[in-house]
């Protein structure tokens, strides 16, 4: 990605007016925990290693990875909390390049038999919907707001790429609940576990129960950030324990 596209993207991401989208307290006794300090890594480390590589920076409130500084030959830079989470809503705001690729993962586990976050923790997926072909095959299970290739959006409700989007995902294991709201509008609703979930994964690209035998299996994981490839950043991110 050229030096020029990069500038024009990160101009856009501190001129574009924020998201303004009230989240639920379903719990009055907790509180928002903020998963970014908007200046540095500090909760999050590069995924089955330690610390965080500078192609992921962090300035000014926003947490951007960028591409143009991967290091030669290094191509995997999935990013993961250093804490774990059962039952919780996140929120986070993202906003892909042009013909951008990301996703936001949870129930991720570490390990020397899980060899990337997507081996354990299922997958929102951040896209560019009107230029990325994952958004044009239907169904759309890889549409921007979509549980990664398992269901797909309600409606796409997405904005464009430059443009900030507001994500709450709800993960609630003692009602056997997730779901997705995008801008505001709920567009994906889904099991987390039981026989409805087993018919998901087995029409899905996680069948395959050797590559993915644990995938979806763990309640409590950490949340995981996608190197796609793609200039993609994050802001305002945080999380409500349930």
């Amino acid at each position: 990605m050229n030096k020029l596209l990069i500038a024009t993207f990160l101009v856009t991401l501190f001129t574009n007016s924020s998201v303004m989208v009230e989240e639920k307290n379903t719990n009055p006794e907790a509180e928002w925990q903020s998963l970014f300090d908007g200046e540095t890594l500090n909760g999050w480390h590069r995924f089955n290693r330690k610390g965080v590589e500078p192609i992921w920076k962090a300035e000014n409130g926003i947490l951007s990875f960028e591409p143009s500084l991967r290091p030669e030959g290094d191509y995997v830079h999935d990013i993961v909390t250093d804490e774990e989470f059962t039952s919780f809503q996140l929120s986070i705001e993202w906003n892909i390049a042009e013909g951008g690729n990301s996703g936001i993962f949870w129930g991720v586990q570490e390990g020397g038999s899980h060899e990337r976050p997507y081996s354990t923790g299922p997958e929102i997926q951040v896209l560019d919907n009107e230029r990325h072909p994952d958004a044009k095959a239907n169904p759309k299970y890889h549409q921007a707001g979509a549980l990664y290739d398992l269901v797909q959006p309600s409606k796409d409700v997405c904005k464009p790429a430059g443009e900030w989007n507001h994500i709450l995902l709800t993960i609630d294991h003692n009602k056997n609940e997730g779901s997705v709201e995008l801008n505001g509008t709920k567009i994906v609703e889904f099991p987390l576990k039981g026989e409805a979930w087993d018919t998901m994964v087995t029409n899905s690209k996680f069948k395959d129960r050797c590559a993915f035998r644990n995938f979806g299996k763990y309640e409590t994981g950490k949340i995981g950030l996608q190197d796609h490839g793609d200039l993609v950043s994050f802001r305002n991110i945080k999380i409500l324990k349930l």
